[in-house]
């Protein structure tokens, strides 16, 4: 329950679906003064949420930013890797399609190929309603074993549905053979907070290591002071999101 309830309250929370909402209501309310302020709250939200420079602002306070490599002194046991990831909508399934956040792999293969970690262990199934599919991890496993990780070096659970759930499953999987301070979490920037909790809720705290930036060097340009993008509308739909998870995962207990 809590898992449907959660994806619709994102769906809902949405930017571009409040704009539409507040135009919708300006179109339809028949009063004028309520149809003149659904119309510029509309405008309003739109242009907010599609300025770069605040959202470029309020993402860089909100993620918890990477390291640089070099930083690690010393090799951890196991890297892992949370899903969140594959896209499962493309219609050709010989593969694995990446959508945003392929770094979590691909870095995470960089820190293997530099001797940083020893073994790789990979936590996501589907966070799909309905036509679940093939379960992420086992697509993120065959992408490692073709970037040339060594399969007996990977380790996976395609249980969880949500970030919750990775922490529930990995740990149980772990636990025993490997304690919190041999292992790495490796996730997007802006998912950390609320993964990093997760973890340390279930008493398995770790080193972090942050991919998938969202953001950038704060610059005072015209375009993004006083432009548009479309870009910025997706940080702040990945913002809310994270934000609506992280309360709701507090209120619940999971944090």
């Amino acid at each position: 329950m809590f898992f449907i309830l959660s994806k619709t309250i994102n769906y809902l929370t949405m930017p571009i679906v409040i704009v539409v909402i507040f135009l919708l209501l300006s179109a339809v309310l028949k009063n004028k003064l309520w149809r003149r302020r659904m119309f510029w709250l509309g405008l309003g939200t739109f242009l907010f949420c599609s300025n770069e420079f605040i959202a470029n602002e309020v993402m860089k306070a909100w993620e918890i930013p990477p390291v640089p490599i070099k930083s690690i002194d010393n090799p951890y046991k196991v890297a892992i890797i949370l899903g969140g990831v594959i896209s499962g909508d493309t219609e050709l399934k010989d593969r694995a399609f990446f959508a945003r956040g392929a770094d979590r792999v691909y870095h995470t293969a960089i820190l293997y190929k530099q001797g940083l970690v020893e073994h790789i262990f990979v936590s996501g199934g589907t966070g799909r309603l309905i036509d679940i599919g093939q379960k992420e991890a086992e697509q993120i496993v065959e992408v490692l074993e073709v970037m040339g990780v060594n399969p007996e070096d990977i380790m996976y659970e395609s249980n969880s549905r949500n970030t919750h759930e990775n922490a529930i499953e990995t740990i149980k999987a772990l636990a025993g053979r490997y304690r919190p301070e041999e292992c790495l979490l490796i996730t997007s920037a802006s998912h950390m907070r609320r993964a990093r909790a997760c973890f340390e809720k279930e008493g398995f705290p770790m080193d972090v290591f942050s991919v998938d930036i969202y953001t950038h060097k704060r610059r005072f340009t015209p375009d993004l002071l006083f432009i548009p993008n479309v870009g910025a509308m997706v940080i702040w739909h990945k913002l809310v999101k994270e934000w609506v998870g992280y309360s709701a995962y507090w209120v619940v207990g999971y944090i």
